[in-house]
């Protein structure tokens, strides 16, 4: 083997201990591993309930580099998420037929590709093979065996997440930073997942009991054939991808470590080699990682040996390529360098690979991926150019985790709004006992766990408020059970439950009560609060420093909730609740604006939402003008002001043109017309179509 042949030059211990201390600064250390997986442990629990409230039986995945943890910001990996649908039964064996289902039989003969499937249609009153197209997914062939196409999990997927989308393997994308896949769980382990299991194994890597828990995982089947062959629409991939996450999460941080050096150097010093139409992956990456740990023993993965290890690794990955062929590390007699990696990139490759270790990776300091390369020369650690990372990253797995959060509770109260069967309030009661009852009868991961009480709470929240609303409309008074309620629900976030609560007692006309809980929200809307919305207008926002130093010591949801700051949402079913001007916002589209709304807004459009703190502001002006208390008032109208005076403030809302509607408004209050059509105007300059300002400009022209 290659590697026995290399030496170890004597500077490799310190330069490896200093290259593992820059990789801590640029986020990959323990903490940072420990919270990314996590944060996406809670997504793939929060994204398999909501699609299982919604009716679908589908469980979510989150696999690659973000949930592992071999990424760093400069790397900027994507999330590829994997849905598992259990809609029918896939049959390795007659024997797991089952009455009254889809049943399809996994079949395969010599001419089938290695890792590679047919699904064959199999009846579902008894066990016989179907003789009928069904659909038009499926394709008979000269045999009189019906097979199901591949294509239609494509189509699937196609219309979940719109027509514009990029197709990669069985991955689907709408967006460069998110790949998905729509998959079929394996009823049980196919036989070439079963022999690597079943072979012996002399290496030193994966230990026993890692071994025995990834038996445990199950094998999906993915819409990926192979590539040019005469039944490629019809082929199904079977992939482990549960079992080699597993391997993953198994691994210390000095073999993660390894694996994100790997990516970097593939990155800027491979992939420029390679033709158009070539790719060297992160998987074949991985590949060699698993590999090199088996025949590695334990104690040289430390941090003295780590450029060690990686030299093993490139080592690997050059024999690879000098034979020509990629074994994967669970499934036999698959080349990973198939179709994608031709003949003369491998040489090109080895050769470039060659050259990294004859000069005793030299190459390092030349990585400019996270400056990696400039930190490892620079004499003074701390200096302010390099900072560390950690914080920052872990701020941006919180704040996307809590995007994720967010993002799916409005996907459940749009469908709840959108069910004309039960009602909202009718059908999110239902919801509410179903997830009680799951969490007292089932065993679910604390991460399950969480999501559940997340959604129960903020189900609650807008039940009180839906309550709430239906008294004020029709002149009631609010029951002692909902004032109760509201005890329950202010948790949701640090301000938006509270916001609500203080209109509300606005709307009934409690002034002195919700200025109470104003002054209480001004308090806690410190500078480490972040913002967050399901509108994900703000992508790529950085949050306070303050709240990621928080994010970074405290993490977890539970805790982190309080450094949170939901934008504020009414409903049509709680409007009585909200300012009148906001009802405009519930019916903000004119002429043909619906047919111009993005898939991301379909779910919050018909319903106002609004900053957090510029509504309170907002608030704060109607609350304190109803308690004729003017220099307060007129303080919060300056608030409001200094907000859309600031081009950069005003451009971190989620929703400027609501902004600018709310402080138009307060204009019109103060009698200055021509004031609120200028602000009016500069709303519907952030958002020409689907803005309630067009509205306010049809009121005061008096064209409406």
């Amino acid at each position: 083997m290659l590697q026995a042949m290399f030496r170890i030059p004597p500077f490799f211990p310190s330069l490896s201990v200093l290259l593992c201390r820059r990789l801590d600064a640029v986020g990959a250390n323990t903490l940072v591993f420990d919270r990314r997986r996590k944060a996406y442990l809670h997504r793939e629990a929060m994204a398999t309930i909501v699609d299982q409230a919604e009716g679908l039986n589908n469980v979510a995945f989150h696999f690659g580099s973000q949930s592992e943890g071999t990424t760093t910001p400069g790397l900027r990996s994507d999330t590829d998420t994997l849905i598992s649908m259990n809609i029918l039964n896939i049959m390795l064996h007659w024997s797991d037929w089952k009455r009254g289902m889809l049943n399809l039989l996994m079949v395969k003969d010599d001419s089938t590709p290695a890792q590679h499937y047919l699904l064959q249609r199999v009846r579902s009153d008894e066990p016989l093979p179907e003789t009928r197209v069904a659909g038009p997914y499926d394709v008979i062939d000269s045999q009189g065996r019906v097979f199901f196409s591949s294509l239609y999990i494509i189509s699937a997927c196609a219309d979940d997440i719109g027509a514009n989308y990029l197709r990669r393997g069985p991955s689907l994308s709408n967006n460069e930073d998110f790949d998905y896949v729509l998959a079929f769980p394996c009823t049980s382990l196919p036989p070439e997942i079963l022999a690597w299991f079943d072979a012996m194994r002399p290496g030193y890597w994966p230990p026993p009991e890692v071994f025995e828990i990834a038996r445990q995982c199950p094998c999906f089947l993915v819409a990926d054939g192979d590539r040019g062959s005469p039944t490629e629409h019809i082929e199904w991939r079977v992939t482990p991808n549960l079992i080699e996450r597993h391997l993953m999460f198994s691994l210390n941080n000095v073999q993660k470590k390894c694996l994100i050096v790997l990516k970097m150097l593939k990155k800027e010093e491979l992939t420029p080699h390679l033709h158009e139409g070539c790719k060297f992956t992160s998987f074949h990456c991985k590949t060699a990682l698993f590999f090199t740990l088996e025949r590695t023993p334990s104690d040289v993965w430390n941090e003295q040996g780590f450029l060690e290890c990686i030299v093993r690794c490139l080592h690997t990955i050059r024999e690879f390529l000098i034979q020509g062929d990629c074994p994967h590390y669970i499934v036999e007699n698959v080349d990973l360098f198939d179709k994608k990696l031709c003949r003369e990139c491998q040489v090109k490759l080895e050769k470039q690979i060659r050259v990294m270790i004859k000069d005793d990776m030299h190459v390092l300091f030349n990585l400019q991926i996270d400056d990696l390369g400039e930190r490892l020369v620079q004499l003074h650690p701390h200096v302010e150019r390099f900072p560390d990372q950690s914080a920052s990253v872990c701020g941006k797995l919180t704040l996307g985790l809590f995007t994720v959060y967010v993002s799916y509770f409005s996907s459940i109260c749009k469908h709840l709004c959108d069910t004309r069967d039960t009602g909202f309030y009718q059908g999110a009661i239902d919801l509410i006992n179903i997830l009680k009852f799951r969490q007292a009868n089932d065993t679910p991961s604390r991460y399950a766990s969480h999501s559940a009480q997340f959604l129960i709470t903020n189900l609650l929240s807008c039940l009180a408020f839906v309550a709430s609303s239906y008294c004020i409309q029709t002149g009631q008074p609010v029951p002692r059970d909902v004032w109760q309620m509201y005890s329950e629900i202010l948790d949701t976030d640090v301000a938006s439950s509270r916001l609500k609560l203080a209109s509300m007692l606005y709307c009934h006309g409690d002034m002195h009560r919700s200025a109470f809980v104003l002054n209480d929200v001004q308090q806690r809307l410190d500078n480490s609060v972040t913002s967050v919305c399901s509108c994900r207008r703000l992508r790529n926002e950085q949050p306070p420093e303050a709240f990621c130093e928080y994010a970074l010591r405290h993490w977890n949801p539970e805790t982190l909730t309080h450094k949170i700051a939901f934008c504020v949402r009414f409903m049509r079913e709680e409007m009585y609740c909200a300012p009148a001007v906001l009802w405009f916002e519930m019916y903000r589209s004119v002429v043909d604006d619906v047919g111009h709304r993005h898939n991301s807004e379909q779910d919050w459009m018909d319903w106002a939402e609004v900053d957090a703190r510029p509504f309170m502001l907002y608030l704060q002006y109607l609350t304190f003008g109803g308690l004729r208390e003017r220099q307060r008032q007129l303080q919060a109208l300056q608030g409001l002001w200094d907000i859309c005076l600031n081009r950069v403030t005003l451009g971190k809302m989620f929703h400027p043109e609501t902004v600018g509607n709310l402080l138009g408004h307060c204009e019109e209050m103060e009698g200055h017309m021509e004031g609120a059509m200028r602000l009016y105007n500069v709303s519907r300059d952030f958002m020409p179509r689907n803005n309630a300002a067009n509205l306010h400009i049809l009121r005061l022209t008096g064209l409406q």
